[in-house]
């Protein structure tokens, strides 16, 4: 029975190899400290973090995602470590939260070899803090406890490991940030928070495990406790595993949402019901089938809960499969050294056994995994025709309806993920608008098979071809007057690309080249920006200037650096960190190696952007377990004229309302 402790209460381990499981809503930081008997942590080496991940009897993960999954082995701590405390905190980067009273309470679980939870704890009581203590494993007597702790600091990362007696703790914490930087840079957006909304199949209601519960938004499909590759393979559940089910629901559905960690009721409009389905088999998958308040919002959470559900049952399998990996290994080597095994075949017969079993562990983990991605693609199939303009690929019909929208959408299709497991189900790239942070098309070939078959002037093109694409649908999903582009090309290179933008009469203005050009545009929004930023903080918003535009601003800049000077690439990273939290945002066309002379000064631009590429790449990563995702950009048909018809409605649009 799993004891759930409140803070300051401790309960002794039965087992010192345990599992440490965080789930936080939103990617945290997970690190650990070792202490001698005094409580001290005697220098920077004592610490695990993504950095330095593992230490004797301790492993921490490298990344900062929803999901945690630390792994201790209490017997192989150094016999002068009497204390190993848990730590969490906030990574900093565009987008993420600075304080843990803005998200949900993180829940902490410490699980046995079994993966059945020994002890929980739910940090609740937290506002400003953007790093807290969490629990701590200590020894007493011969025997190890764990105590929830809970103790946070305002300081944030610095300020914890001051307190537990570090020197160098500020270059630490920066060490720890730097680390996770890069990871944050290529997540995908900010996932949808979770309701206690379930959507569950006729074995599940029946009394079936979580491993045969179908795929729902914000719940994972991937198998849980008793059912699975988790189950049947691996007596330490994946590292995606969420916390254990709690009780069924007054109809009989299953909620899988710790009950310390469910959200307030789900909004009153009700997603359609699904078909009937026989017993046995899950349920007819049915577009917006999940909560919100229109049928828009139910989109977005499903293929958000679609996008989380392939990535825990990936994770589940991967994990699965590691360990079928592992344990024929160990097996393989037991049978090795055991002198048994020399006489009469008997080794043969323990290394055939071993592989026979491996053979087992990883067709169950694959049934498995098969089963939640056909569900998967079944509900893929419903929601790609149904989703709006904003959501769709451009070759849906949906746009042969195009008008231009009255509102603004809640979020924009930036192209598809997908993941090695099946390539075909591509999973809509969904990012949150207004913008939170600028977008970086990388013209350069990096590390992409695609990039590399092309020549360098074809990628280019490719690139800027993509950016206009994504400009176009930018300007088809706001209202007229609600959206304004500039665009920066200082060499007239992207003539070609930029022609629907020019020829449509959509754009500010002409493309801006030159020196002069570049030093023009940037102090224009530059200026915007200075004068928004001190209206809001002086609660003036009525005093700014008549003529100054107030719609969202989108900045499209091609061939960066050429044509900036140095004054110009400050103004450019100003308005890269300053500019979307008053309506200014970047679309860079640029090739990193050409910036190459700036050395790091840019490394904050680059990371602030999300960068997305013209060909397929494995570069983005999901915010809860970190996968390496493909990115497939949007195509516009071969022989299509979307873009044109989609151009001249907004141009006509516009001309109306400024009449």
């Amino acid at each position: 029975m799993t004891a759930e402790l409140v803070r300051g209460q401790n309960h002794a381990l039965p087992h010192t190899r345990v599992g440490i499981r965080v789930s936080a809503g939103k990617p945290v930081v997970a690190a650990a400290t070792l202490a001698d008997e005094d409580g001290r942590v005697p220098s920077t080496e004592w610490v695990a973090h993504p950095g330095q991940a593992a230490l004797p009897g301790i492993e921490v993960s490298r990344q900062a995602t929803a999901d945690q999954r630390l792994t201790v082995d209490l017997d192989a701590v150094p016999p002068a470590v009497h204390r190993l405390t848990v730590l969490l905190a906030l990574p900093m980067g565009p987008g993420s939260p600075v304080r843990f009273g803005s998200v949900a309470a993180p829940y902490i679980a410490v699980t046995g070899p079994d993966g059945d939870e020994i002890a929980s704890y739910t940090i609740t009581g937290l506002d400003s803090e953007s790093a807290v203590v969490a629990l701590e494993l200590y020894r007493r007597q011969g025997a190890w406890k764990v105590r929830a702790v809970g103790q946070g600091y305002a300081g944030g990362l610095t300020a914890l490991l001051t307190d537990q007696g570090l020197d160098r703790a500020g270059e630490l914490a920066a060490v720890i940030q730097e680390t996770v930087a890069p990871g944050m840079a290529r997540t995908v957006g900010t996932p949808p928070a979770r309701t206690t909304e379930v959507r569950h199949n006729a074995a599940a209601a029946a009394g079936g495990t979580a491993g045969d519960t179908g795929p729902g938004p914000g719940h994972s499909a991937s198998p849980g406790p008793g059912s699975g590759p988790g189950a049947a393979a691996d007596p330490q559940p994946p590292a995606s595993t969420p916390p254990q089910p709690s009780p069924q629901t007054h109809d009989g559905s299953i909620n899988y949402t710790h009950p310390r960690r469910q959200q307030p009721a789900a909004p009153p409009s009700p997603p359609p019901a699904a078909p009937h389905a026989e017993p046995g088999r899950p349920p007819t998958p049915v577009a917006g089938d999940a909560t919100g308040w229109s049928l828009e919002e139910r989109l977005y959470n499903q293929v958000w809960g679609m996008f989380e559900d392939l990535a825990r049952t990936t994770a589940a399998y991967r994990s699965a499969v590691d360990f079928a990996e592992s344990r024929l290994d160990q097996e393989l080597d037991r049978a090795l050294s055991d002198p048994r095994s020399r006489i009469a075949g008997a080794g043969d017969t323990a290394r055939e056994a071993a592989r026979a079993k491996h053979d087992e562990l990883t067709e169950r983990a694959r049934e498995v995994l098969d089963r939640d991605l056909a569900q998967l693609i079944a509900e893929s199939e419903v929601v790609e025709p149904a989703l709006p303009p904003a959501f769709a690929r451009w070759d849906s019909p949906v746009w042969h309806g195009y008008r231009v929208p009255m509102e603004i959408p809640m979020a924009l299709r930036l192209g598809d993920l997908h993941l090695p497991e099946r390539p075909e189900l591509r999973i809509p790239m969904l990012i949150r608008l207004p913008l939170e942070r600028g977008l970086w098309v990388d013209s350069g070939r990096g590390a992409s098979e695609a990039a590399s078959l092309m020549d360098e002037a074809q990628l280019r093109r490719r690139a800027m071809d993509t950016a206009v694409g994504h400009a176009v649908r930018l300007l088809a999903v706001y209202p007229a007057g609600e959206f304004t582009v500039h665009v920066i090309d200082p060499a007239g290179s992207a003539a070609a690309s930029l022609a629907p933008l020019v020829g449509s009469g959509v754009l500010d203005g002409p493309p801006a080249a030159g020196a002069q050009g570049v030093t023009t545009v940037l102090a224009k929004l530059t200026q915007r920006v200075d004068l928004v930023q001190m209206a809001v903080r002086g609660g003036a918003a009525d005093a700014l200037p008549a003529d100054l535009d107030t719609a969202e601003q989108l900045l499209i800049v091609n061939d960066f650096p050429h044509g900036f000077d140095d004054r110009a690439v400050t103004q450019l990273r100003y308005l890269s960190d300053e500019g979307p939290a008053v309506g200014v945002h970047l679309l860079m066309v640029a090739d990193r190696e050409d910036a190459s002379a700036y050395g790091p000064v840019l490394d904050p631009l680059w990371r602030s952007l999300l960068r997305i590429t013209p060909v397929p790449d494995d570069h983005l990563a999901d915010p809860w377990v970190q996968h390496s995702w493909t990115y497939e950009p949007p195509e516009v048909p071969a022989g299509s004229d979307v873009l044109r018809l989609v151009l001249a409605q907004v141009a006509e649009a516009r001309r109306t309302w400024r009449r």
